[in-house]
């Protein structure tokens, strides 16, 4: 039994032994080990105030990022809309200038088509008066060999100057 009941000298200085390592402990290693907590309490609290900080800068990012993205959306929309009214307006202008060319190459077609229309015509005028003069010199001379058809001639001539005077 004895193992199992302690002697009251070895409680004794089992208690003094606690009391001195509790005193060297209270004034040596509690203040450090306080101090090393209070330092890790403040670190991690600067931690977590880190990481809301950054956490408060990443939504802020993102919130900036997505009105960039908004911006450069409406500035892409913007500029596409000013492609296409540009692209409208360059058709709209070749296309009036083609209609423009066009019509300067129809304008100078007809001009060049009444030219030669004028030439033919007169060269037609020309012939025929050529014809006409050359059976008129034959038909002129077949009554001038005649001197009844003469004096007939120039009487029929000189009634139609009376006439149209």
């Amino acid at each position: 039994m004895e193992l199992f009941t302690p002697d009251f000298g070895l409680i004794f200085w089992m208690f003094v032994a606690f009391g001195v390592l509790f005193l060297v402990l209270w004034r040596l290693a509690w203040p450090v080990i306080l101090k090393s907590v209070d330092e890790r309490a403040d670190l991690i609290d600067k931690g977590v105030e880190y990481a809301q900080s950054a956490k408060a800068q990443l939504e802020n990012a993102n919130r900036e990022a997505q009105s960039y993205i908004e911006e450069a959306r409406h500035r892409e929309a913007d500029i596409l809309r000013e492609a296409d009214k540009m692209r409208t307006q360059i058709i709209e202008e070749a296309r009036v200038a083609a209609q423009g060319e066009a019509q300067k190459v129809m304008d100078a077609a007809k001009v060049q088509i009444a030219q030669q229309q004028k030439q033919a015509e007169e060269q037609f005028r020309n012939q025929v008066s050529d014809f006409a003069l050359q059976i008129a010199d034959k038909v002129v001379r077949g009554q001038m060999a005649d001197p009844r058809q003469q004096a007939k001639l120039v009487d029929s001539l000189l009634t139609e100057i009376e006439h149209k005077n």
